[in-house]
């Protein structure tokens, strides 16, 4: 039992009384101890008249998606006396919250004797997340006396996972389900730009798959099959230094980055291409093998949920080389990594010169939109003005990295951090569908 905010204020209020009756007369300061104890015995009093703890239980899903909301559910049975405003307190995983804690007021679900409060939480972070410890207080009926309990939630783990809202979109469920690449084991007429054979011509054919010459040879019409290709190897590489570990619109940029690419290898899975997925900071993290199905992408989400956020400068040279050791044939490398000015995007630009001599190189960045809002931002005094120069400077060092990587073979996609992953989409199928890879 202990008192309320309510009986610490009225204790606070009547020091001052005290001090005027002891000033005006001296004889009458019993009154003050007096009137004290008598509080003291009324918060007591209603300490005693709220009801008691029957049970009580705290629910954490143990699964949740980084950046998306996540109900915890308190339940409590209070029975055998009065409940004033109850209410539970818990200790959370900094992943959960920045604060660390989050308070909740209960509601009464069922004759006053059960209480229930939901709650969401945004996990910031991919990891598991601890919720510690739970408390619970609730006051007599005239709010000055109040009862807690205190619980230790140690096996409350929360596994936080990679965002695949896109994956399960309806827009991309829709294009997945009306695409004619990758969804029938058969070759397909009119895709593709690799010859595969020769066919006599039918009524409703596409007449420009009609091969002229082989129809002059022949006294005949034939058309050409050609087939997509299929069967290449595309590894997403994750740069996990600083760089990727700022915050983009409340979520580091690695786990933008993580969506993103899931999202792209989800759709190269159901198009027939092997996925695998690499991760560096000041060493090599990471190395998948090459999944080959949709039935192996849980292998893919739980290989990125183990991708760690780390402190140290990326080390570009050591990390590709590895990389280009270990592929033994060209692959489509998409490589997720940013940089804050040119001096340190070098060493970068370099190793992904290298790179491209043996391998088809797609270089992935989100837009920094903090920059550009500073651009934008009406010059109304002159450190506005000052941060909007300094900003337009910085947007351009950026973009004459972005130009150097272009001059080098390598394609770029820059793009927010919402439309980032179908932008990846859309230049995966471009370079698809030239056939590039191979």
């Amino acid at each position: 039992m202990l008192p309320t905010a309510r009986a610490a204020w009225i204790l606070a209020g009547f020091a001052p009384v005290a001090l005027v009756i002891a000033a005006a007369q001296p004889r009458l300061w019993v009154i003050a101890p007096i009137a004290a104890l008598a509080l003291i015995a009324l918060i007591i009093c209603d300490a005693l008249l709220a009801a008691r703890l029957e049970s009580w239980q705290v629910s954490v899903p143990e699964d949740s998606e980084v950046g998306r909301k996540t109900a915890i559910a308190v339940h409590a049975q209070l029975a055998r006396g009065a409940v004033n405003g109850a209410r539970a307190s818990l200790a959370l995983d900094p992943r959960l919250g920045a604060s660390g804690r989050a308070v909740v007021h209960l509601e009464s679900i069922h004759e006053n004797d059960r209480f229930r409060a939901d709650f969401a939480v945004r996990p910031l972070r991919r990891g598991t997340a601890q919720v510690t410890r739970a408390w619970l207080r609730w006051a007599g009926p005239l709010g000055l006396g109040a009862r807690q309990a205190q619980r230790e939630l140690g096996g409350a783990a929360m596994r936080i996972w990679p965002d695949l809202t896109p994956t399960r979109s309806p827009e991309l469920q829709t294009f997945l389900r009306d695409a004619a690449a990758g969804l029938i084991a058969r070759r397909i007429r009119g895709e593709g730009t690799q010859f595969e054979a020769l066919r006599e011509y039918q009524p409703g054919m596409d007449r420009r798959q009609i091969d002229w010459k082989a129809s002059a040879r022949h006294t005949h019409l034939y058309a050409r099959e050609n087939e997509s290709e299929r069967n290449n190897q595309i590894v997403f590489a994750f740069d996990c230094g600083p760089a990727m570990c700022e915050t983009v619109d409340g979520l580091p940029r690695i786990d933008r980055a993580v969506t993103a690419a899931l999202t792209c290898a989800y759709v190269a899975l159901k198009g027939g291409d092997k996925v695998a997925l690499f991760g560096f900071a000041q060493r090599p993290r990471m190395l998948t093998p090459f999944a080959q199905n949709v039935r192996a992408f849980h292998r893919l989400q739980s290989a990125a949920a183990s991708l760690d956020y780390e402190a140290a400068e990326s080390n570009f040279t050591l990390a590709l080389a590895t990389l280009t050791a270990k592929l033994r044939r060209r692959s489509l490398i998409v490589l997720f990594s940013d940089f804050t000015d040119p001096t340190a995007a070098e060493l970068m630009i370099e190793s992904i010169g290298r790179l491209v001599e043996r391998h088809l190189v797609l270089f992935v960045t989100i837009a920094d939109s903090e920059l550009e809002a500073f651009t934008r931002a009406p010059p109304g005094d002159v450190a506005t003005l000052a941060r909007a120069v300094t900003a337009d400077s910085l947007l351009h060092q950026r973009q004459v990295v972005l130009q150097r990587l272009r001059h080098l073979g390598v394609a770029v996609v820059e793009a927010p951090h919402e439309r980032i992953g179908y932008e990846l989409i859309d230049r995966y199928f471009a370079i698809r569908n030239h056939e590039a890879i191979g």
